[in-house]
């Protein structure tokens, strides 16, 4: 983007927001148009990991680095909770241990900053981590934990404060063109630049467009303890050997391919569900739990039991906590491309869609706007 512009905002989610923040730092007028009185969607309803180490080598993991930063310099500005956590991944299997092996002897050169830890290590590093059978863990010193309700919640009166942007909440987007938009209250907008960042929901904005993108929807299952005692802290975030079959970082691991069929062919209710399993702390001292993903037509309206009843079980292998008594049970369904780390295109002049971050929208929303916005080289459309 040149020059000052009047840029329009679909969305007050975090890929919203993160376009917001680079579009204003560049010195441009931005306007936020959010259907709900606040944000809804799958932006309040993850673990709030911002978790690098799970991002493939190159732009992915520099955008979620480049993230990593601008999450550590809103949280002092707005005053949120944003705690440097680091990550373990931890392996309590041979094939989990010799993929991480594989992962640390590339790792470094490739930009991320891990190393392997001995049981004994893992367990000076969290409390949490289950000593029967475990082989050892990787360490990643990237990871943060943010608290997605409160932070989400701040950032549009720090925008608005600190940027001049302005908020329009309960105003749904029912129609855009090249230079304008229309609001449900009949209201005609005139803008330079629009960036469609609602989600899943754009196909009811563009729906032609929606049905070429090759998105899908996903739905995700996750639950809450209630507080763990004070004096209890899991102290990292804690990721299972289930999850290097989900990331893109650990593909370039040789044997990568025969966990894969162990765990299909041990437990296939795993795959058919997606579940791969994670606990993270917050501010309140309550443990989040998840997560499964189910796709498109496999989504109904209803949560499934049984998926968080296989979560619990992966969970009960691989860690232990002081309680697991459950606070809160929820889903969300966010949209996610099956190849790239964000969808863009432009189906009409000056109107952009960005969408399809996936899990990932903590973790590279901010590098992904920064770029953009900036005209790098993530900034690129799909056709």
């Amino acid at each position: 983007m040149e020059d000052r512009q009047h840029v329009g905002i679909v969305g007050a989610g975090i890929v919203g927001l993160a376009h917001a923040l680079a579009a204003a730092k560049q010195g441009h007028r931005v306007t936020v148009f959010e259907r709900n009185a606040a944000c809804q969607g799958a932006s309040i309803r993850n673990f709030g990991m911002v978790w690098p180490v799970g991002q493939e080598a190159g732009p992915a993991l520099d955008a979620a680095l480049r993230s990593r930063e601008i999450w550590l310099e809103l949280a002092g500005q707005a005053n949120f909770f944003c705690r440097p956590t680091g990550a373990i991944y931890l392996a309590h299997r041979e094939d989990e241990w010799q993929v991480l092996n594989e992962f640390a002897d590339q790792a470094v050169d490739l930009g991320y900053q891990v190393e392997l830890l001995s049981p004994d290590q893992v367990r000076r590093k969290t409390p949490a981590a289950n000593p029967n059978g475990l082989l050892g863990g990787l360490f990643s010193r990237t990871e943060l934990a943010v608290d997605p309700v409160q932070a989400i919640a701040a950032l549009p009166g720090f925008l608005n404060a600190r940027y001049g942007v302005q908020f329009h909440f309960e105003c749904p987007v029912v129609a855009v063109r090249s230079g304008g938009l229309t609001t449900s209250d009949r209201r005609e907008w005139t803008l330079d630049q629009i960036i469609v960042c609602s989600g899943v929901d754009f196909h009811s904005l563009l729906p032609t467009v929606f049905q070429r993108s090759g998105l899908r929807a996903c739905k995700l299952q996750m639950m809450r303890t209630i507080p763990q005692p004070s004096e209890w802290n899991l102290g990292t975030h804690i990721a299972s050997g289930l999850t290097l079959r989900h990331y893109n970082s650990f593909r370039i691991c040789p044997s990568l391919s025969r966990l894969v069929d162990r765990v299909a062919e041990e437990t296939p209710e795993l795959d058919r569900y997606g579940i791969h399993v994670m606990a993270s702390q917050n501010a309140a001292g309550e443990i989040i739990l998840g997560d499964s993903h189910e796709y498109d037509t496999e989504i109904g309206p209803f949560d499934r039991p049984e998926i968080d009843a296989l979560i619990l079980r992966e969970l009960h292998k691989i860690i232990e906590l002081p309680t697991w008594e459950v606070s809160r049970r929820w889903s969300g369904i966010y949209a996610k491309h099956p190849t790239q780390v964000i969808y863009r295109s432009e189906p009409i002049q000056g109107v952009h869609v960005a969408t399809g971050t996936g899990g990932g929208g903590m973790t590279l929303a901010f590098g992904l706007a920064d770029a953009f916005v900036a005209g790098g080289p993530l900034c690129s459309v799909a056709s």
